[in-house]
């Protein structure tokens, strides 16, 4: 062979390997028309990927030719494959979806008090990311609630709006509400406490329905919810968001990371809600929406510690004043029988923190402490509290042998009560006696892992209240996966707890025009619960389908229940001599598409009963069926982004003065539906709007009974009962507005 052809053919050769070497491979990970950051992508059974920037774009150089299989995993996406095909000496554009995986990767610690992902923790926990609530915007936690399945945000007032939080049909006080998993929403704000936390700031919610005690004591009958806050070191540098509603409504909400030192980071955040503009639609002659001002700072501090040890301590503090009553009132009648009015003066303060301790051993010590100071007037009716709860725990995390996960805590809490009712006052009912409660405990629980399919934890609590005595807390959870995981069951039974404050908990006892009554002492009250629960997940070319079932089942005794019944002029609590049962089902499905839709839809069938002396009775203010859902459809490459969320609830029982009075003994079927349209410009701005109650849905105009003499001065002899009772209410007055909003983020 001739040297130049030989040197022809050798250069051929070259070259050839050396396009081959350049051969790219290039697109964009997305996720419902949203760019996926620092995915990993690579080839499989090689060693050849990379990872997507910040915009989500990829490139990967040296792709060798012919079909090749891509694998792609991002955390909070559910993990995905692709085929395609490599031509030598050609570039390979391929574009990758992925779905989100909000059902089973997350880490969760709301369960087991231990961080561990969802798919394998054995107690069912339900996560809602800070999307999620993106949909439906609202000013407060409370309100952002009304889309999740079983969890409904309960109205106890048509005059000061105030409210609590129901989970399967069970009242606010069984439902214990956490920040970053320390008891901060307690006591007085159950009722008054649910507002103004920064949204801004939360990563995620988790809940946990039925009896947590073992693990949280006194209050987590019903469930909890748990508010995880973000970290410094992963929130962005600067958000901003804020909205305003036609009916006069203005919300913002404001988060900055800041660096105090090097090893000292800040989160910083702000909200602000004002209303401020007097609307009765119903002409009853009082404000369907109480006005409200209010400000919430929150500050959260990491520190950076040796073998990176945890230190991070959270500040918050809350004011606010609101009022509601007859359209002409104004701050110089408070307390006055001049015009009704229930003016409610709130400064709260709360701190919490977790510091591990620098030992070789996994112990923590957790901490919280919170300051309610309450003034307000309810008519002319005074109603003054203030209330501090401390709470600390030291936790120890062991493993024993790859199959035991134990976790070892002590736990103390004081609560400190006092008040201007007679509900601190000694038997002389003239000297005050404000209420101290020392409740010190001990816990244990271990997570036992049978094999790779099989769990099995097994925990239990005792707690000694210097009120009560004694209290024993077992629970036990089981959990079978799939090799894939694609199916889990869990069964758990467990006891829950609560040691009753009636004057902190119901505002139904402070409000109107009836007397309050007690019978006998209170005693703690005790539930035995059950809960199968069962996941699907489903995993096709253009789909992604979570479906998530659950079958519940709660026995009470002890239960203390309020009787508007049996003297209609007074609410009479005492101990249910006899036991009360919820039970029932309920079933959420996530559907994602390739196409940019997704559907989330939940329904809760329940029954909710109460047995005294053989006579089985409905409890009041509790729905049989409920219903959620949100549809949301990502325009692809606009930035455009349509959702649809809703709520629909079945009749309930309401609580009525008597046969003589003309409200209607149920409420009818209601549903309260939103739209919202939002558009995103770069990676920065986002810009929404919509509307609101789209059915323009309110209750009856006549919920307020006797509206029109508030102080019960001119009663009918004939009907004495019939007073001034603004506790009918299971809905908001609120009928259909529109909103616009939008979101600045500096990453």
């Amino acid at each position: 062979m001739k040297l130049h052809i030989k040197i022809a053919l050798i250069l051929f050769i070259g070259l050839s390997f050396i396009g081959q070497a350049q051969q790219i491979l290039s697109g964009r990970v997305t996720s419902n028309g949203e760019a996926v950051p620092y995915a990993s992508i690579y080839i499989k059974n090689t060693r050849i990927g990379t990872a997507s920037d910040a915009q989500g774009f990829y490139t990967i150089k040296n792709t060798p030719t012919g079909t090749q299989t891509l694998v792609i995993s991002s955390v909070g996406y559910s993990s995905s494959s692709k085929e395609t095909t490599i031509t030598k000496g050609k570039d390979t554009k391929l574009d990758i979806t992925l779905f989100p995986d909000n059902t089973l990767d997350e880490i969760v610690i709301s369960g087991t008090l231990k961080p561990v992902s969802k798919s394998a923790s054995p107690v069912p926990v339900e996560v809602y990311s800070k999307a999620f609530f993106k949909k439906n915007p609202t000013p407060s936690i409370f309100e952002s609630l009304q889309n999740v399945n079983g969890v409904r945000p309960q109205l106890n007032c048509s005059v000061c709006n105030t409210g609590d939080i129901h989970i399967n049909g069970l009242e606010g006080p069984y439902t214990f509400v956490l920040i970053d998993g320390m008891p901060i929403v307690s006591g007085l704000s159950t009722v008054y406490g649910l507002t103004g936390i920064p949204q801004a700031l939360i990563d995620r919610i988790e809940i946990v329905k039925g009896p947590a005690s073992t693990l949280y004591g006194s209050e987590a009958v019903g469930g909890i919810i748990n508010l995880i806050t973000k970290t410094p070191d992963s929130a962005p540098a600067l958000t901003v968001d804020s909205f305003g509603t036609s009916w006069g409504e203005i919300n913002t909400d404001l988060g900055l990371r800041y660096k105090i030192a090097e090893k000292t980071q800040g989160l910083l955040g702000v909200n602000y809600f004002n209303y401020q503009n007097p609307i009765d639609n119903n002409n009853d002659g009082f404000t369907d929406l109480t006005q409200q001002n209010r400000i919430s700072l929150f500050n959260k501090l990491n520190f950076d510690r040796k073998d990176n040890k945890l230190f991070s301590v959270g500040f918050r503090y809350v004011y606010e004043d609101r009022w509601g009553g007859e359209m002409d009132w104004n701050k110089t009648q408070r307390g006055t029988t001049d015009k009704y009015g229930e003016s409610i003066y709130t400064s709260r303060w709360e701190t919490f923190g977790t510091y591990q301790l620098p030992t070789t051993e996994d112990i923590n010590l957790q901490f919280s402490a919170n300051g309610h100071q309450q003034d307000s007037y309810y008519g002319d009716t005074s109603y003054d509290a203030d209330q501090l709860i401390a709470f600390g725990q030291f936790t120890w995390h062991k493993k024993i042998k790859n199959s035991h996960d134990v976790l070892l805590g002590v736990a103390y809490r004081y609560t400190a009560y006092d008040d201007n009712t007679f509900a601190t006052l000694e038997i002389d009912e003239i000297t005050n006696k404000p209420s101290i409660t020392h409740l010190p405990g001990i816990f244990a629980q271990d997570e036992i892992s049978l094999n790779q399919n099989n769990k099995l934890l097994v925990g239990m609590r005792y707690d000694y209240n210097n009120n009560h005595g004694n209290i024993f807390s077992p629970r036990i959870n089981y959990k079978w996966n799939s090799n894939d995981n694609s199916d889990i069951i869990r069964l758990s039974v467990g006891n829950g707890f609560r040691v009753a404050n009636v004057f902190t908990e119901d505002h139904a006892a402070l409000t109107g025009g009836r007397d309050v009554e007690f019978v006998g002492d209170l005693k703690p009250e005790t539930s035995w619960n059950t809960n199968l629960n069962y996941v699907k997940k489903i995993t096709t070319d253009r789909t992604f389908i979570t479906l998530d079932a659950s079958a519940f089942y709660t026995y009470f005794d002890n239960r203390i229940l309020p009787d508007y019944e049996t003297d209609t002029n007074k609410i009479i609590y005492a101990n249910l001599e006899g036991h009360s049962v919820s039970q029932g089902v309920s079933l959420n499905s996530d559907i994602s598409f390739q196409n940019g839709l997704t559907i989330n839809f939940g329904a809760t069938l329940m029954d909710v009963s109460i047995t005294e002396n053989g006579i089985k009775s409905k409890q009041l203010l509790t729905e049989n069926f409920s219903g959620v859902w949100s549809i949301s459809y990502q325009f692809k490459g606009s930035g455009i982004k349509l959702d649809y969320t809703g709520n629909m609830y079945s009749p309930m029982e309401l609580p009525t003065l008597g046969e003589n009075d003309p409200r209607a003994e149920e409420s009818p079927w209601f549903s309260v539906q939103n739209i919202q349209l939002s558009k995103r410009f770069g990676s920065k701005w986002e810009v929404y709007g919509g509307v609101k109650n789209l059915l323009n849905f309110t209750p009856a105009a006549n919920s307020i009974l006797r509206s029109f003499d508030p102080f019960d001065t001119n009663l009918d002899p004939a009907k004495p009962e019939l007073t001034f009772d603004p506790g009918y209410v299971y809905a908001s007055n609120q009928g259909i507005r529109a909103f616009a909003g939008f979101r600045y983020t500096v990453f």
